[in-house]
């Protein structure tokens, strides 16, 4: 687990910035505050029955009850029909109150999810590159399923505060000076609230730490299984996952005991001060005059209704805890500016030839540190421009400028002579056909993934496109063909096989520039010479730009650009780069004698 990551859970989150997170979540459940407002309506008329009730009932105790004659038939069962209604009627309040704030919760939660997810696809290269995946699914999913307990907490809150409120009331309307009494022990609720609080969320940040960090452990596991059962590490990792979840134990248990002893016994030893005052102080009244057993049950009930919310309150801090922290988490993807490239405010231009110009382009991933330095160069229509060098000379920046991935700090990139940014998006995107050299095939089956949710693309160009690359002849031995199902990642595929339907996916785009980032450095050489031919037949009529990692592949290009550190050292031909005698030629010669050595 990254430090960043850790620090959000272990490390306080400050009051101000607590204040903010709440504030932002409330209005961000704007759209649904009509469902919130009918929830709080009918808490207030919950709390106004439960307060009625034993008002009711203790003047039915006062005035009836003690005397010595028999209650008649028809008062005891008008009191007994009345009490029934306002039972009825808190039962149907509170299920109505819950409905409606569970299902504004769910709305709000829904609606944040579609937020993030949305968000995310705002983000530009940067932020991924930052940001774990494993860490991205977490707040999507999780961070944001954990607002469901953050909206509970305030119907909790709500429900607590007005039966406070109804309580206090319906005792006031009983006798005065005991309700003032009473406010003694609201200074004592609210301390104890605050006590609890500091102490389970400590607890908690350490928990949830220590969950982040066994995930972590399973999701590494999990993807790299091959590479630790390849040199034998199972047990290692069985150490290490135990000692995680040991201490994911531990804080769980440390958790649990601080409820069992805070909690409840904070609660029933508030309740019972309570009780002793309210009994003393009519006790001490019953000696000047009479007091009578229905304002004593009154005041009780009265009194259980105060604090039977707040144990549910505190039994929510720890998930209001979580949701808190998750919306800190959460709103830090929505507040995030590192946005995708934005193109000009009126961007309209389209690629009709494909002639690529770069000319001094400058850039840096992080402002500082210069990557590609004042690199120029020219694709005509059809060309190929191969790009060398060794690892982090700035191949794979160009072509993330080129795509939009990173915006270029100065210099110009044309496209048809246009300024790169004046181009749409949408035309960008459509016109330029990346190849990677690892490709991704999603879950579905072969047609999906060459179609890629285009449904304007027909069956009959996917075979056509397939048949273009030379993946039919795959494709076409799977037993159900181009509905053949596929796993995520591809995995019942060959690297061969997962690259000729990423070239199908390309071409069934009919792009007028062609990427290829390294497109067989992942192939073994018998298949890279079957799909060498389907290399070629796609740069008919394409731009073409290259990264060339083995130099056997591009010797037919127009222009080899050899970059060193950001900047290009030769360029030229393939025969002309030979006969200077420089880097490429070094770096040919030692490729042939790796390739004659493999042989």
């Amino acid at each position: 687990m990254s430090e960043q990551n850790k620090s959000v859970w272990s490390k306080s989150i400050p009051v101000k910035e607590q204040i903010h997170v709440i504030w932002t979540l409330i209005k961000m459940a704007k759209p649904f505050r009509s469902m919130f407002v009918w929830a709080l309506a009918i808490g207030a008329v919950f709390a106004l029955l439960q307060a009625a009730a034993p008002r009711v009932i203790s003047y039915y105790m006062s005035n009836y009850l003690h005397q010595t004659s028999n209650v008649p038939f028809k008062i005891m069962i008008s009191f007994a029909i009345l009490v029934a209604v306002i039972r009825i009627l808190q039962a149907i309040t509170d299920a109505l109150n819950a409905y409606y704030f569970t299902v504004a919760g769910e709305y709000a939660l829904e609606d944040m999810r579609i937020r993030v997810f949305k968000k995310l696809h705002t983000l530009g290269m940067k932020f991924f590159d930052e940001m774990p995946a494993g860490s991205l699914v977490t707040r999507v999913n999780n961070d944001t399923a954990s607002l469901t307990d953050f909206w509970r907490f305030f119907m909790q809150l709500t429900f607590a505060a007005m039966s406070m409120i109804g309580a206090y009331i319906g005792m006031w309307t009983i006798n005065m000076r005991a309700t003032l009494l009473m406010m003694i022990v609201v200074p004592f609720i609210i301390t104890s609230i605050m006590v609890y609080q500091r102490f389970s969320s400590r607890l908690f940040r350490h928990m949830r730490e220590r969950l982040s960090a066994l995930n972590a452990k399973i999701a590494e596991s999990v993807t790299g299984i091959d590479v630790i059962q390849e040199f034998y590490q199972e047990e290692r990792f069985k150490k290490e996952f135990s000692k995680i979840n040991g201490e994911y134990f531990n804080a769980r248990f440390k958790m649990i005991k601080a409820d069992a002893l805070l909690l409840e016994p904070m609660i029933d030893m508030l309740l019972g001060g309570a009780t002793v005052l309210v009994l003393w102080y009519f006790g001490e009244l019953s000696i000047q005059t009479i007091v009578s057993a229905g304002t004593i049950y009154a005041f009780t009930t009265y009194l259980n209704n105060i604090f039977s919310p707040l144990e549910s309150i505190m039994n929510l801090f720890s998930p209001f805890q979580e949701g808190l922290v998750s919306g800190y988490r959460v709103l830090g993807i929505l507040n995030n500016d590192a946005y995708a490239p934005k193109q000009s405010l009126n961007a309209a231009g389209d690629i009709i030839n494909g002639k690529i110009e770069f000319k001094h382009v400058n850039f840096s991933y992080d402002g500082t540190h210069p990557i590609l330095k004042d690199l120029t160069f020219t694709a005509n229509p059809g060309d190929t421009v191969a790009l060398v060098g060794h690892t982090g000379s700035g191949k794979s920046s160009t072509i993330n400028t080129l795509m939009r991935f990173y915006d270029f700090q100065s210099g110009e990139i044309l496209i048809d002579g246009q300024d790169i940014r004046d181009i749409s998006m949408n035309n960008l995107r459509k016109k330029m056909g990346l190849v990677l050299q690892d490709p991704f095939m999603f879950y579905g089956d072969i047609a999906f993934n060459i179609r890629m949710y285009n449904k304007q693309i027909t069956d009959d160009q996917i075979k056509s496109a397939a048949a273009f690359v030379g993946a039919d002849k795959f494709i076409e031995k799977l037993d159900d063909g181009y509905h053949a199902k596929v796993q995520e990642g591809g995995s019942s595929f060959s690297a061969g096989e997962k690259q000729l339907v990423s070239f199908a996916r390309t071409i069934v785009a009919d792009p007028k520039i062609l990427i290829l980032d390294e497109a067989t450095a992942n192939i073994d050489t018998e298949t890279e010479a079957k799909i060498q031919h389907s290399l070629l037949k796609m740069r008919q009529n394409r731009t073409t730009i290259a990264i060339a990692h083995r130099l056997s592949t591009i010797k037919d290009a127009n222009l080899i650009l050899v970059l060193d550190e950001g900047e290009v050292v030769e360029r030229g031909t393939h025969d002309e780069l030979l006969a200077m005698h420089g880097r490429y030629y070094d770096l040919y010669r030692l490729q042939g004698v790796q390739n004659e050595a493999a042989v």
